[in-house]
């Protein structure tokens, strides 16, 4: 996610409006082919700029045209301690326990519906959610408490961009495909072993909450 920019100070001098017509919403998030396609071939056809002036404010563009997503990302910090360290654009957010099993989930059952190679879109209504949680809970939790709180955590990923509610369906969410940029394929491998740390700090939860 972004802080807040004057977009007039961000827009690159002397250069043609395709750009800045790129370079701004960037800046504010991730771009989507399906959105935008017109600003989406712009794009793939100005990706080396982009990437030259995103270089000069210590980013790098994530661009994947497979699945259709592009995003801003900071460098990475080089071991050079003369190296003068630009000021963060891009915010870092501590993700909550509920909020990171949740995107654990739907990162899972995104990998499983890619495998079962039928449509690109990934449906799943609030109940079906509701019902991935469930399956993961420890024996004893209050699971009525969490699952009344699915619509927070169904919130905040949509707020980080992860699921998008659909138009006339307040109930019935996309997961977003840029989510596999974020929860990768190494980290999903790993997925049954952070599971179990998940399942162990909701019983410790519960044993605190009890107390």
């Amino acid at each position: 996610m972004m802080d807040e920019i004057d977009t007039q100070a961000i827009t690159p001098p002397g250069e043609n409006h395709d750009l800045s017509a790129i370079v701004v919403p960037l800046l504010k998030g991730v771009l989507y082919q399906g959105d935008n396609p017109e600003q989406w071939n712009s794009l793939l056809h100005l990706q080396v700029q982009v990437r030259d002036y995103m270089a000069v404010l210590g980013l790098e563009l994530v661009l994947d045209e497979a699945e259709g997503y592009a995003f801003l990302r900071s460098k990475p910090e080089g071991d050079d301690a003369d190296t003068p360290k630009l000021p963060r654009l891009v915010t870092r957010r501590q993700l909550s326990f509920p909020v990171s099993l949740l995107l654990a989930l739907l990162r899972k059952k995104l990998a499983e519906f890619d495998a079962g190679g039928g449509d690109t879109r990934l449906i799943l209504s609030r109940d079906e959610v509701v019902e991935l949680i469930r399956v993961f809970l420890p024996a004893g939790s209050n699971e009525t408490r969490l699952i009344d709180q699915v619509d927070t955590h169904l919130n905040k990923v949509a707020e980080l961009g992860f699921v998008r509610r659909l138009r006339g369906q307040e109930r019935m969410f996309e997961v977003r495909r840029i989510l596999k940029a974020f929860v990768d394929a190494q980290w999903l491998a790993e997925f049954d072993q952070r599971l179990a740390a998940y399942q162990s700090q909701l019983t410790q939860q519960e044993k605190t909450v009890d107390e």
